[in-house]
């Protein structure tokens, strides 16, 4: 079985609570869409087992967690020591309705899981209001299944750039292809099954022309089953060489967009020009190092195979980097063993005082 642990927070993310932030976001999606977002939350027993359940119903009702808690009592059941999951943070706010992370705090709850940070100013903080009260709190959990089901309630709050994941997979000794030139398949097919899911999930998937001319890759969504999923991404090749007339990033799947530029900035407006959110950046190591240089990667999703190459090409090239100080820095959010492979899902690292002397 396949686990995810949360190192940003403490503790680890059990299968009953990964299983339960699936039900949160099937709740969430009953409420409406409008200028609140939407919310589930499953509340679960110390052993793990479902307690109760809710859901946000629209403006000026009672948030998921607040359900929960209320159709927990009404059944007679005691939510003291309990773990409630939830797709968002629990606000911090009072306004027409109480703050849920008091209402978690004064019903006993033990330990609180939830999906996206909640970036809206006045209600934001949530979380460490808990922190403080002494619950347990691990936060970005299934993050991007969350993010896609509040998108567009999160486009009011996101900054004008798309939100950027950056996908690596590599060898034990960071090659993304052997020496003469191979790559497929340096991960399983588990490793693979989920990058498709990650690709469903997002507005475009990003790679350099130098990708599209060596490996022809199709740059679709597909299911476990090899049929191409519903949702498609839009497919963007970065570059100034043209695609060729076969190549089959042409054929089925999202639409296909140029952009004859090597400036992520520059790619990024263009892409948030046309309503783009959340891009996926899949395309070879000069692309990864030239996002990761302009300092616009939000979370980096590197598969990791059990195999040594010795040689090849490296994951990324030259990031500028003169001495082990400038080091860019990141923060391991989660980490999901994929048989054979392991997926890291990590974010910048902003606060250098978190770092050890």
């Amino acid at each position: 079985m396949s686990r995810t642990q949360n190192q940003n927070d403490h503790g680890r993310v059990s299968a009953a609570e990964l299983q339960a932030m699936g039900r949160a976001f099937e709740l969430a999606r009953r409420g409406p869409q409008g200028s609140n977002p939407q919310v589930g939350a499953v509340l679960l027993a110390p052993d793990g087992q479902p307690l109760a359940e809710g859901w946000h119903q629209g403006a000026g009702t009672a948030h998921a967690e607040v359900v929960a808690l209320a159709a927990a009592q009404a059944d007679g059941r005691n939510a003291l020591g309990a773990t409630a999951v939830v797709s968002l943070e629990p606000c911090n706010h009072t306004g027409r309705t109480g703050p849920c992370s008091q209402a978690l705090v004064k019903a006993g709850v033990r330990r609180v899981v939830y999906a996206v940070a909640d970036p809206n100013p006045s209600a934001a903080g949530g979380a460490e209001q808990l922190r403080q009260a002494g619950i347990e709190v691990v936060g970005d959990v299934l993050a991007a299944q969350g993010r896609q089901l509040l998108q567009a309630w999160l486009a009011g709050f996101q900054p004008v750039r798309p939100y950027v994941i950056l996908k690596i997979a590599q060898s034990l000794d960071a090659r993304v292809a052997a020496a003469d030139g191979t790559s497929r398949w340096i991960t399983g097919a588990a490793a693979r099954v989920h990058a498709h899911g990650i690709r469903a999930e997002v507005d475009a998937i990003v790679v350099g022309i130098g990708t599209v001319l060596a490996d022809n890759p199709a740059l679709t969504a597909r299911t476990a089953d090899g049929a191409l999923a519903a949702r498609q991404p839009e497919r963007i090749v970065v570059g100034r060489r043209e695609v060729p007339a076969s190549a089959a990033v042409r054929g089925t799947g999202g639409a296909l967009m140029r952009l004859p530029t090597h400036d992520p900035a520059e790619v990024l407006d263009r892409l948030a020009a046309r309503g783009h959110r959340q891009v996926l950046v899949e395309g070879g190591p000069t692309l990864a190092s030239a996002f990761l240089q302009a300092g616009v990667v939000d979370e980096l999703h590197c598969y990791l195979a059990p195999l040594l190459l010795g040689a090849g090409t490296s994951a990324v090239s030259n990031l500028g980097i003169a001495t082990l100080a400038q080091a860019q820095r990141w923060q391991i959010s989660s980490t999901h063993l994929l048989d054979p492979d392991l997926l890291l899902i990590a974010n910048p690292l902003k606060e250098k005082s978190c770092l050890p002397e």
